[in-house]
């Protein structure tokens, strides 16, 4: 098989599961999902960054008693 001919059936492998894609397993998902409004979108975010915030300290908290701390672990 020529190059030309390797490349072209890979080419239509690709094209073929994308082509399934809204109507696979994932087909009502896909239907039933939307763009957030701006509101939701800011309370997403804002979710988001109080968790990172809360996991960032409870890793300092955890860091500076190993530190200061040593003797106790």
């Amino acid at each position: 098989m020529s190059e030309e001919g390797k490349a072209e059936s890979i080419q239509n492998d690709i094209e073929s599961k994308f082509r399934g894609i809204g109507k696979g397993r994932y087909g009502r998902i896909f239907g039933m999902a939307r763009r957030p409004d701006k509101d939701e979108y800011k309370r997403i975010v804002m979710i988001t960054g109080i968790g990172i915030i809360v996991l960032g300290a409870v890793g300092f908290l955890i860091m500076w008693l190993m530190n200061y701390l040593p003797g106790y672990f």
